[in-house]
């Protein structure tokens, strides 16, 4: 099964694709970043066709998105709401099952620890898929959802 796991973020969208298996393996991942100045709706736009590239250059059959949490002010929220929202709609018209972590529940289901840091969910990221280079702290945070969906399988909340 290829996995599909996203951080979503209006500035910085993390991505990461894995292959499950006897062990798992990551195939893809980065982060899509809008060119700087461009206003909140050009933004979505890059996020939602950047995300679209990404499905059809790897043909995941599920996306797990981090759900949102609670910013610190309500412009943060809303505006993070709008990008969480054009990459969920980017999946569904790729027909793509959606599933939905709140970011404590990736981090307990990686570290034992629902408090954990980024950069000790990174540390297991890079253990448990085997990689030499540190990934970014998006991207990570991305393959983090894919894999805490593999432990989990499907017991996770429609997005």
């Amino acid at each position: 099964m290829i996995i599909l796991g996203v951080d979503p973020g209006s500035h910085a969208t993390g991505y990461g694709v894995i292959e499950t298996g006897p062990v798992a393996r990551m195939i893809a991942g980065g982060v899509i970043r809008p060119t700087k100045g461009l206003d909140l709706s050009e933004r979505l736009l890059a996020i939602h066709d950047g995300m679209q590239s990404v499905i059809r250059a790897h043909g995941p059959e599920i996306m797990v998105i981090e759900d949102l949490f609670n910013a610190k002010n309500a412009r943060s929220s809303l505006v993070l709401g709008h990008a969480r929202g054009v990459l969920v709609l980017a999946g569904a018209e790729a027909g793509l099952a959606i599933v939905s972590y709140a970011p404590r529940e990736i981090k307990q289901a990686l570290t034992g620890s629902g408090a954990a840091a980024k950069q000790q969910v990174r540390f297991m990221v890079m253990r448990l898929l085997g990689l030499q280079e540190e990934p970014s702290l998006d991207q990570s945070d991305a393959l983090a959802a894919a894999l805490a969906y593999m432990g989990r399988r499907g017991r996770a909340a429609p997005a």
